[in-house]
């Protein structure tokens, strides 16, 4: 019960933010997700440090209010208390905390203040969670975010109004909580912001039963996991890295991403914080994975034991394409070529999904979305790529979802399931197209999936159930024989029923067809008559 009132409470926090973005002439600007993100955040490492704190200090254990005790804290005691906490724990001083900046809010330059504070709070915890560029740039955690108001007689009351919303309630009744309570109010949180990266490439938001889907079919149940790594090279805000994460264990794997938007990573950031892998924030890296792989051992690729990745379908990367074709041996399929017309129908998904193969280690294992038209592709790069995929004997399996299920495209997508170690074993080619409920949400027309049927594609996945035109179990060789379709409609058995009937029952039907044609047929001609009849009746006026 407490968890779902802290939901409420936290997702009436985000929109009071909301509000006074608007109220401040924010809303709708490409600054507002920076301030909402920001402040948030803050006020999420505010209360994770206080609980923290108490844990390891007595002092502070045993206050009835632990920040105006920890006011009292010289810098030698504060620096003492940080050696205890643990290693992704945020670090504040007495001056950062939010009953702190409650009583400086009528100060006259109480925006410095709070633009200082944040800057602080970011220099402090550099090491903890800033993140990096594929150019090696370190991008901390907080922004100055008063100048976005563009009056600065404004600022003041701006900070003072966002401030104000962060003292009415804290998190530490939920800091045991982990991805489930988390990733709905991280999906509340960015639910506005997360449409368009404004970068080169175009955001969809995966949704959560589609994550949830993907990590269940790489780690079924039963599978105890430790040390392995993770990663996605167009991650996004990271629905798919964090559904993961929490089905192997948060303490038992490392993240690794890499994508071309700081929005995205900004975002990413956020939900590593929110579910317990802050380690993995150095990870994270923000640039273009084609173009300029960041991870690498060496000269070479890093691969990975798993890879997730919900990668762009289709968009304009003509400015980059020349740089990207003249890696040759990473996308050995091939590279799009430039279209006279219509640049953003560039098929970028094939240079990605060619990226996710080569960093794949030995026996790496996959979930990758594609359009469905992937499957059946039978020119250019993709039939190359299905048939590398199988000739290896990497192909464990595919889906195809839902129709639009994403709510921003209504591309029909499939997950296509790469197992490096599966070897000559069958594969599961599932058609759950049918399945899902139509709903107009936000105003717009999506298919949601019940947990029932999350959990029949989930258990025929696994369980590689065979069930007529919905799964079935195919063979490399029956793949090969259908040019590497991976169309499971292309494998079901057509079936003709047939009805055991007598000589008398067959005379009887013919019997009854035909009275029943011969009466249409005389229908059919007095009509013709009738028509002829007022033709000819026709005279010129």
């Amino acid at each position: 019960m407490a968890d779902i009132d802290i939901e409420i409470r936290t997702k009436s926090l985000i929109d009071r933010l909301r509000a006074t973005c608007k109220e401040y002439g924010l809303a709708g600007t490409g600054n507002e997700y920076l301030i909402i993100t920001d402040v948030f955040l803050y006020k999420y490492m505010n209360d994770l440090f206080g609980h923290e704190a108490k844990m390891v200090n007595d002092r502070l254990g045993h206050a009835k209010l632990w920040d105006e005790v920890y006011d009292e804290f010289t810098e030698e005691e504060e620096d003492d208390l940080f050696t205890y906490l643990s290693a992704g724990t945020p670090r504040l001083r007495h001056e950062h905390t939010i009953a702190h900046l409650v009583n400086a809010s009528k100060k006259p330059d109480f925006a410095d203040i709070f633009d200082a504070t944040l800057l602080a709070i970011a220099d402090l915890n550099a090491d903890i969670f800033s993140m990096t560029t594929a150019g090696e740039t370190k991008i901390t955690i907080f922004h100055r975010l008063t100048p976005f108001v563009t009056d600065t007689e404004q600022r003041n009351n701006f900070a003072a109004a966002l401030v104000s919303h962060l003292a009415t309630f804290d998190f530490e009744a939920i800091f045991g909580e982990k991805y489930d309570f988390f990733s709905t109010i991280f999906e509340y949180l960015i639910k506005d912001y997360n449409i368009n990266g404004g970068g080169t490439y175009a955001e969809y938001y995966t949704p959560k039963s589609v994550a949830t889907i993907m990590a269940r079919m790489l780690v079924p149940d039963g599978i105890k996991l430790r040390g392995v790594t993770c990663y996605d090279p167009a991650a996004g805000s990271g629905t798919l890295l964090m559904a993961l994460a929490h089905r192997i264990g948060e303490d038992r794997c490392q993240i690794y991403s890499q994508d071309i938007s700081q929005k995205s990573s900004q975002m990413l950031r956020l939900n590593l914080i929110l579910n317990h892998l802050v380690g993995s924030i150095q990870n994270v890296v923000q640039g273009d994975t084609l173009v300029s792989p960041y991870h690498k051992e060496g000269t070479a690729l890093k691969t990975f034991d798993y890879i997730v990745s919900n990668p762009p379908f289709n968009t304009d990367f003509s400015g980059s394409r020349e740089a990207v074709a003249t890696q040759a041996q990473r996308f050995w399929a091939g590279v799009p070529k430039i279209p006279n017309k219509k640049l953003e129908d560039m098929a970028i998904y094939l240079c990605f999904l060619q990226h996710i193969l080569n960093s794949l280690n030995k026996t790496g294992k996959a979930a990758v979305v594609v359009p469905t038209g992937f499957l059946t592709a039978s020119t250019g790069i993709a039939p190359i790529i299905r048939q590398r995929i199988v000739d290896k004997g990497w192909l464990r399996g595919v889906v195809s979802m839902p129709s639009s299920i994403f709510a921003n495209t209504g591309t029909n997508v499939s997950v296509v399931f790469i197992d490096k170690a599966h070897g000559g074993k069958d594969i599961l080619l599932m058609d759950a197209s049918k399945l899902g409920e139509k709903k107009k949400v936000d105003g717009k027309q999506r298919v949601l999936v019940s947990p029932q049927d999350i959990e029949k594609i989930i258990d025929t996945f696994n369980t590689q159930k065979q069930e007529d035109g919905f799964s079935v179990l195919v063979s490399k060789d029956q793949i090969k024989e259908k040019n590497y379709s991976f169309s499971a409609g292309q494998y079901f058995d057509i079936k003709i029923e047939y009805e055991d009937i007598t000589a008398e029952e067959f005379a009887s039907r013919i019997n009854g067809y035909q009275q029943t044609l011969a009466s249409q047929f005389a229908e059919s001609r007095q009509l013709e008559d009738a028509i002829m009849q007022q033709l000819n009746s026709l005279q010129l006026r």
